[in-house]
């Protein structure tokens, strides 16, 4: 178990990638922080890890409310004394369609959410990481920051802001023990992608799901589940020694064309 005891804050642990690394992480003996804004979703996933024999507790949590991010670090904090870990998952995605047509405001909750609410997040945990002279961040990012997709602009502007995060705490945080990395994940299979699919139609939604499949090098799009394994090791003592990378977590779609 490579995160045996370590206390992590997850943020987005709503269903898909949040939800996955938060059962995930446990199972690597972490004692995780679940956090998202619906208090039923996230009770019923620290419940989920707590009857299965993990150490959980379920916080609400709105990331763009900072009083709300530090009481979810001082929870951690009272439940267990140190926090050793954070995941910035959580996100906002506008309305499908080309970028000129979003709406701006909700281009600004993607900013607020998913760049900005990391940085509050950030904020919350360093005081304590400081102190301890250690601490995992790692920002949950996006394939389409680096192969622009159809869809997806003002969402992806808000990733790459968080990219750009990840490379200048790492810098800023030189000499604190505190490393700060990015998990950029592509295409995966779970919840949400399975929800979109049924909206074609279940012929329909099969023959698309194959189809994205076979146009990922690895032949299938990468579980959820099996993408969040590349976040258990970005906040392991396994990468001791990476601070500011950029880790593609897509079954090779990045180099194919």
């Amino acid at each position: 178990m490579i995160l045996n005891e370590k206390v992590i804050i997850i943020t987005g642990a709503g269903p898909g990638m949040g939800t996955a690394a938060c059962r995930g992480a446990a199972r690597e003996g972490a004692r995780v922080v679940v956090t998202a804004r619906s208090r039923q979703a996230i009770e019923d996933v620290a419940h989920e890890i707590v009857a299965a024999g993990g150490e959980a507790i379920a916080v609400p949590l709105d990331v763009t409310d900072m009083d709300q991010c530090k009481a979810a670090a001082q929870a951690a904090l009272d439940k267990w004394g140190r926090i050793d870990g954070l995941v910035n998952s959580a996100y906002f995605h506008p309305d499908w369609g080309p970028l000129v047509d979003h709406d701006i405001e909700q281009v600004l909750s993607a900013y607020n959410v998913g760049a900005v609410g990391a940085l509050r997040m950030v904020k919350a945990v360093y005081p304590t990481m400081k102190a301890q002279g250690s601490g995992s961040i790692v920002n949950v990012s996006t394939l389409c920051t680096r192969k622009p997709m159809q869809g997806e602009g003002g969402y992806g502007m808000a990733k790459g802001a968080l990219n750009h995060m990840s490379r200048h705490l790492a810098v800023e945080f030189a000499g604190t023990g505190i490393r700060v990395n990015t998990a950029l994940m592509g295409w995966m299979m779970g919840a949400p992608l399975q929800g979109f699919a049924d909206t074609l139609g279940k012929e329909e939604g099969a023959a698309f799901l194959k189809q994205r499949g076979t146009e990922i090098p690895v032949g299938h799009i990468p579980p959820d589940a099996d993408c969040a394994k590349a976040v258990y090791f970005l906040l392991s003592d396994y990468a001791s020694e990476i601070t500011g990378a950029m880790l593609d977590v897509n079954g090779g779609d990045w180099v194919a064309a």
